[in-house]
C-alpha cells in the first residue's frame, strides 16, 4: 500500500477517508510546533517511500523533490503554492494540488470584525470597562460615540474569492460597495467596479484583498493614501508590502487617516519597537484572518478529494501543474 505524510492540520474524518485507501502518518506542524527541514524531509520521504505529501506551511524545495523519488503528489492546504517548487515538481512528474478559497469566508468575516471594531471602538471600550475607568454611566455616550455601517461606503481592492465574500457581506449590511480589480470585468450584483484612485477618494472603509507581488508592492504609497478621506479607515488582511508602512504610520499619526485595522505585518510576531503598538486609532490582530475550524475542514475536504481522485486515476479538481498530470497514472 502507498503511504501519505500529512504535515498540515487536517480533519480526523478526512484522515480516516484517506486511510481507507492509503497508509497515513499524521504530524501537523501545529501539533509538533515545528516545520520540517527541507533536506531532512527529502530523505525521510525517500526512506519511507512516501507517495503523497500534504503540507500547509512546510517548504518543498527542488532538493527535497530530487531526493523523494517515490513522491507522486503534493497536496497544499492553501491557495498559494509559493512555498513549493512547482516547476521542479512538474519536471519530475509530481502532481501538485491546492485548496483555493479555503479561507475566503474566514478572512472576509475577520475584515468585517476589524471594520466593526474601528467603527465602534470595541477594543478600547473593552479596555475601558475592564480597567475600571467606567465611573460615569453617561460618559462613554460622548467619548466613545461611533458610526453605523449602513449607508457607509466600502471600497474593496482585489475582487478574488475573499473580496467577493466581503462585498456580499457589505451589501447585506446596507453599505454602498465598490471594488477595484484590473483582472475582473464584473462584480457581484449591487456593486460597481472603479479605478483605484477614485475608490480611495470615495470610500469610508478601504479593505485590501490582493496578493503580494512585485506589481502590488507599495501600491498604496504616500500619494495614494493622501487621496483617502481624513474620516476613512484602511483594513489590510492581505500582505503588508501592499502598503508603504512609513506612509501609513505618518497618515495615522497626523490625522490624515481616521484609523486602520491590520492583520499582516512585516514581521510575525510584531517587533516590540513597532510604532503601531503605541497608536490608539489602530486595531491589530496576530495574522489570524483565516484561522477558523471551518478553514481546516474546508481544505481537508478539498485536498482529500483530490488525493482520492488521483489514486483512482482521475484528474484532480484543483490541479496546479497540468504538465505533470498523466491520465491513469
Amino acid at each position: 500500500m502507498s503511504s501519505a505524510l500529512i504535515l498540515a492540520p487536517f480533519s480526523p474524518c478526512q484522515i480516516e477517508r484517506l486511510r481507507g485507501r492509503i497508509r497515513v502518518t499524521y504530524e501537523s506542524w501545529l501539533d509538533t510546533g515545528r516545520l520540517q527541514d527541507p533536506d531532512g524531509l527529502g530523505a525521510r520521504l525517500a526512506d519511507d517511500g512516501v507517495s503523497v505529501l500534504i503540507v500547509e506551511s512546510d517548504f518543498v524545495f527542488e532538493e527535497t523533490l530530487e531526493a523523494a523519488r517515490s513522491l507522486r503528489l503534493i497536496g497544499v492546504c492553501r491557495g498559494s503554492v509559493d512555498h513549493v517548487d512547482v516547476a521542479a515538481a512538474t519536471r519530475l512528474g509530481v502532481v501538485v494540488v491546492n485548496a483555493p478559497g479555503r479561507n475566503a469566508r474566514a478572512v472576509a468575516e475577520h475584515a468585517l470584525g476589524l471594520i466593526l471594531s474601528l467603527a465602534r471602538g470595541i477594543p478600547s471600550a473593552h479596555a475601558y470597562v475592564r480597567s475600571g475607568r467606567w465611573e460615569n454611566p453617561a460618559e462613554p455616550y460622548v467619548s466613545m460615540r461611533g458610526i453605523e455601517l449602513g449607508g457607509r461606503k466600502l471600497g474593496i481592492v482585489g475582487l478574488g474569492s475573499i473580496g467577493r465574500q466581503l462585498a456580499g457581506i457589505g451589501l447585506a449590511l446596507g453599505m454602498d460597495v465598490a471594488a477595484h480589480d484590473p483582472f475582473v470585468e464584473s462584480g457581484p450584483p449591487g456593486m460597481e467596479l472603479t479605478g483605484l484612485e477614485d475608490l480611495l477618494a470615495w470610500a469610508d472603509f478601504v479593505s485590501l484583498h490582493l496578493p503580494g507581488s512585485d506589481e502590488t508592492a507599495g501600491l498604496l504609497d504616500s500619494r495614494r493614501l493622501s487621496l483617502m478621506k481624513p474620516s476613512s479607515y484602511l483594513i489590510n488582511t492581505s500582505d503588508p508590502a501592499v502598503v508603504d508602512g512609513e506612509a501609513l504610520l505618518e497618515a495615522l499619526t497626523s490625522g490624515r487617516l481616521a484609523g486602520a485595522g491590520l492583520d499582516v505585518f512585516e514581521s510575525h510576531p510584531v517587533a516590540p519597537s513597532n510604532p503601531l503598538l503605541g497608536l490608539d486609532n489602530v486595531v491589530l490582530t496576530p495574522h489570524l484572518g483565516g484561522a477558523t475550524e471551518e478553514t481546516v475542514a474546508r481544505h481537508s475536504v478539498m485536498v482529500a478529494n483530490d488525493v482520492l481522485r488521483f489514486l483512482e486515476g482521475d484528474r484532480p479538481l484543483n490541479l496546479v501543474n497540468p504538465g505533470a498530470w498523466r491520465p491513469n497514472g
